[in-house]
């Protein structure tokens, strides 16, 4: 989406009428600027591919995630309370556990893919040298907000640099322009800027978030990317695009706001595009499931290059 376009969407208070999603501007952007990067992702999509031929298996303990949040800010608003970023991990650990109750509402014929990705995150409790720490740092700039450009990244472009991106799921919560909710970065890319951005009015349950991103789901949409989820209608807007996930019907577009189910496109009637699912574009109160393939993903990704992250 164009930026003039994101920015005509947001409202006076700079929250956004409706969900945009910085990461696949973010995503060609590095894959041109690091190859090796294309050749990761390569690597990862065989290694799926690999994985769905061979028997599904079992898993009885979580894959356990230590998070660092890091809340970059200029003003005493921006600065989130240390309840606004633990009601984000509460989350979390709903939807990435399928404990979420508004599971419930999936529609019957999709009810038997809602699956569990038994992924759990906790604030780290051990900094990067070892010491105690509440799992959030506090960084003040005089930036009045960041772009998609990594900024917010780096403490020499007013931002804040990442702990070791292979040890911590790196979260940076401040204010966003240009109309976004966020953006991720996927497995592979350049360590330095490894990690989720989050608009502040757009994480966790309390504290300063508005309607209709009140809820948290931002965050567990951009996770789903850093976990190598794409986008539920894979992109395009000719019917072309795909997730790379089999159980997931394509569509053509992003869904927004609370559509009325069934939303059939590309031939995928009678019951349509999947617009509950966490990776598309709808309100935080319209999402609320991944599926089983969308699972099998996320779990490769764990296995192979997330692993060191999984305590």
């Amino acid at each position: 989406m164009a930026r003039h376009a994101r920015a005509a969407d947001e409202t006076a208070t700079g929250t956004p009428k409706r969900r945009s999603c910085g990461t696949m501007q973010v995503h060609h952007r590095l894959l041109e600027m690091f190859p090796a990067f294309r050749a990761r992702q390569t690597k990862l999509e065989h290694a799926f591919a690999a994985r769905l031929r061979s028997a599904p298996e079992a898993r009885t303990a979580p894959y356990k995630i230590p998070v660092v949040v890091h809340v970059v800010y200029r003003t005493a608003a921006e600065n989130i309370d240390d309840a606004q970023v633990k009601s984000q991990i509460v989350v979390l650990n709903k939807d990435y556990r399928a404990a979420n109750p508004d599971r419930a509402k999936t529609p019957a014929v999709w009810k038997g893919l809602v699956a569990d990705p038994m992924v759990e995150f906790a604030l780290a409790t051990k900094d990067p040298q070892g010491h105690p720490t509440p799992g959030i740092t506090r960084k003040q700039t005089t930036k009045s907000s960041f772009g998609d450009d990594n900024a917010v990244k780096s403490d020499r472009k007013g931002g804040k640099s990442p702990w070791p991106t292979d040890r911590y799921l790196n979260i940076w919560v401040c204010t966003l322009s240009d109309g976004l909710l966020g953006y991720a970065q996927f497995p592979g890319g350049p360590p330095k800027t490894d990690g989720v951005v989050i608009l502040n009015t757009a994480f966790g349950t309390s504290g300063t978030v508005k309607p209709p991103f009140n809820l948290g789901r931002t965050t567990t949409h951009e996770v789903g990317h850093f976990l190598n989820l794409r986008h539920i209608w894979g992109d395009t807007e000719d019917c072309s695009g795909t997730d790379f996930v089999v159980d997931t019907p394509n569509a053509q577009n992003p869904n927004y706001n609370k559509p009325a189910f069934p939303h059939v496109t590309c031939s995928n009637g009678p019951h349509g595009d999947m617009f509950m699912n966490y990776m598309d574009y709808v309100d935080d109160d319209a999402m609320f499931m991944f599926t089983l393939g969308q699972v099998v993903r996320m779990r490769t990704t764990l296995d192979g290059p997330r692993k060191s992250l999984v305590t």
